[in-house]
């Protein structure tokens, strides 16, 4: 749909079909607007369980921010097909991580531009366009933030950085260490920093506590240890992640980016 178009829609626009996921605070559903035909992901909320959290200020930013983006949009979901153990071959799930991280760093470095920090990237806040080219979803925990300095804890407590756990101002660096937290999970099958307890996994990111597995390549490792850095101001930017030897070698992007104006 082009982003000229200007309309307001009713739900009574669109076909409700199979619901895609469920959170605390709404449901997300397959859908059709009826007259231009368009398959939209449809996100219900749950006025009564907002007001009782009192996080309606949570989601007037999270429109606030999505009305300000113009290349971050919401599609079909599926990149969990990744870490799922799909039946694709090993080769094939590395081009399509590669692809992912490339295309998730070219969206960020868009948001970043546009002082916004998105703060909860992890496989269930991204999702597929028609094309299966990324995008990335759920802006719930994002801040349009001038001055770039928060303390606000949040996010998924496997992907968050030092500088949250530690209780330090942070800026749009976390979604760095995010990316890194991202491409290990993508690769390996879990956060690189999980273990049974939150107390244990507090303290293997504060000390950055990064392991990998035989089956990581050097290329991958050396990617994932220069963003998975305990200083915001070392880890790598988001435009090498995209210009990485290894990313370069092995992505196969759908699509040219787009979404940085500088392209």
């Amino acid at each position: 749909m082009p982003f000229s178009f200007i309309r307001k829609f009713s739900i009574k626009d669109f076909d409700i079909g199979r619901p895609l996921g469920k959170g605390k605070f709404g449901n997300v559903y397959l859908a059709r607007e009826r007259k231009l035909k368009v398959i939209v992901a449809l996100k219900v909320l749950f006025k009564s369980q907002m007001e009782k959290e009192g996080v309606e200020h949570q989601l007037r930013r999270e429109i606030e921010i999505q009305s300000h983006l113009r290349c971050v949009s919401v599609a079909s979901p599926s990149f969990r097909r990744i870490q799922s153990g799909a039946a694709v071959s090993h080769m094939t799930a590395l081009s399509l991580c590669l692809q992912y991280m490339e295309e998730l760093a070219d969206a960020l470095l868009y948001c970043h531009e546009k002082k916004v920090i998105h703060r909860d990237i992890k496989p269930e806040n991204l999702l597929l366009g028609y094309r299966g080219e990324l995008k990335i979803a759920d802006f719930g925990w994002s801040v349009h933030a001038p001055s770039l300095r928060r303390r606000t804890m949040c996010g998924t407590l496997d992907y968050l950085p030092p500088e949250m756990i530690e209780g330090h101002t942070h800026d749009e660096k976390v979604d760095l260490w995010c990316i890194g937290v991202l491409c290990y999970e993508c690769l390996v099958g879990n956060p690189p920093f999980e273990t049974a307890s939150h107390t244990e996994t507090y303290k293997r990111i504060t000390k950055v506590d990064l392991q990998f597995p035989k089956l990581v390549s050097d290329g991958a490792r050396d990617l994932i240890s220069k963003l998975l850095r305990h200083s915001p101001a070392m880890r790598l930017p988001l435009r090498s992640v995209m210009e990485h030897p290894w990313v370069k070698a092995n992505s196969r992007r759908v699509l040219p980016p787009v979404c940085n104006p500088h392209h």
